[in-house]
């Protein structure tokens, strides 16, 4: 993390000094929320539509070795050196981009409408065999999260993998300029945030930004199933390598599902094949797995560090994720959902083997727009056509789902909130059965879970 002295941060975020002594020296990181503040830390006053960081300087300058702020308030500790700025979140933009330039590591700025956080972890797993590396933590990959995760690498990272996010046109570009990549992926191109680009077209082209990035002995590495991958290719004059099951750059052959997982052959170009016994179910997960191998082999990893970093994975809470409780199988993939990332839930619970009832509870999807109501049918139809046994449909907007299932054989439900559906689920379920939690973030279905399997 950072290790700078207060001279030097205002120099780089060309501040106002205007109390404190200027010889601090910071080593606590860099903190934009008091209630997590570190000794000796910079804290940045960011300031919202419904909250203003400014008035917690006062507070936060008992700890922090400099606070960065837009405007003074009175109470400040006299041995905190306050530095005055326009505008906070730039001034945290510009401390990271100048950090960044003081750093040497093997950097990867990913991006897609799914897989994105899935596909971090996998490629540090695949890059911690052979370098120390440093990864976005959570899914912190706003135009807050990236520079906070970039002044969380110290001077010896030797590879970062920084995950990029967008919901509007131009975001990805301040990024990629803050990340400067040297490696990028696109994970997919699908219908996520279209309420607010329109169209996949629109998607695709935001997400080029990272291919247009990249340096010329750079390397662009994306499905090779992707529907936009010739503007991918287009779009920079990085190597580019495409992943797919059986097909393109890096292969996964003979792929099977096994009670933990996945088990396929990697096959990369000019090295003999391995067997990969991934701890994740889902073909979509293979797919993930194979951008993380192609990472790790342009890097000069060996095929065994590869297939040790896949093997050793252990992905962020809320995403496929598989725990037996009271012998029925639970999937909780509740951090977030799109159409594709549904259905690709779907998928892979429907191919897991089941002795009892496969049952999906399902939450709304946000931010698609005027695709909202076909989004949703789509995932309903899915659901119909892999013979769930029991669909239900958790919150207003979700009830689409399951009223567009029209199969006798499926059982539907819709209730109005998470308690109402635990209630339901708690006089129903039994052994064997197979439930999959899933929506989007503003759906809250690790409620609905939690709920469900709680002992009250």
């Amino acid at each position: 993390m950072i290790s700078l002295s207060a001279i030097g941060i205002c120099n780089a975020i060309h501040g106002r000094h205007v109390g404190g002594p200027l010889d601090r020296v910071v080593s606590g990181g860099v903190c934009t929320d008091t209630r997590a503040l570190r000794p000796h830390c910079v804290f940045v006053a960011l300031s919202g539509e419904k909250f203003d960081g400014n008035l917690f300087a006062p507070q936060a300058s008992k700890e922090a070795a400099v606070v960065i702020v837009s405007r003074v308030e009175p109470g400040m500790d006299e041995s905190c050196a306050v530095l005055l700025v326009d505008d906070t979140l730039k001034a945290l933009q510009d401390l990271a981009t100048w950090w960044r330039s003081c750093l040497s590591p093997i950097v990867i700025g990913l991006t897609g409408s799914n897989g994105k956080t899935s596909t971090k972890d996998l490629c540090a797993s695949v890059l911690a065999q052979g370098f120390k590396t440093i990864a976005t933590k959570g899914n912190l990959n706003n135009h807050i999260g990236v520079p906070l995760s970039i002044l969380e690498a110290s001077p010896d990272v030797e590879a970062a993998v920084w995950e990029m996010g967008m919901n509007h046109r131009s975001e990805l570009a301040p990024l990629c300029a803050m990340t400067q990549p040297t490696i990028g992926i696109i994970t997919s191109i699908g219908s996520s945030h279209i309420e607010f680009l329109g169209t996949r077209e629109n998607i695709a082209l935001e997400k080029c930004t990272v291919a247009k990035a990249l340096p010329a002995d750079g390397y662009m590495i994306y499905p090779v199933d992707c529907a936009f991958a010739e503007m991918i290719q287009s779009s920079t004059e990085a190597t580019c390598i495409s992943c797919g099951i059986e097909q393109g750059v890096v292969q996964a052959k003979d792929l099977c599902t096994t009670s933990f997982g996945s088990r396929f052959a990697l096959h990369l170009p000019e090295r003999e094949p391995l067997t990969v016994e991934l701890p994740i179910h889902g073909r979509h997960m293979v797919c993930n797995a194979l951008l993380a191998a192609a990472t790790g082999w342009v890097c000069g990893l060996s095929t065994e560090q590869i297939a040790q970093g896949l093997s050793a994975i252990k992905l962020t809470h809320g995403r496929l994720h598989c725990e037996k409780i009271n012998d029925i199988l639970v999937i909780d993939d509740t951090y977030n959902a799109n159409p594709d990332s549904m259905v690709a839930a779907l998928v892979t619970t429907a191919e897991l083997p089941c002795r009892g009832r496969r049952i999906a509870v399902l939450g709304k999807m946000g931010e698609l727009g005027d695709f909202s109501e076909k989004g949703h049918i789509i995932v309903g139809k899915k659901a119909e056509e892999l013979a769930f046994d029991i669909v239900i449909s958790v919150g207003d907007q979700a009830q689409i789902i399951t009223q567009v299932i029209t199969n006798r054989d499926t059982e539907t439900h819709h209730f109005s909130s998470a308690e109402e559906a635990a209630t339901w689920l708690k006089s129903t379920l039994h052994s064997e059965d197979i439930i999959l939690f899933k929506g989007s973030r503003s759906a809250r279905m690790e409620e609905t879970l939690k709920k469900t399997f709680s002992t009250n």
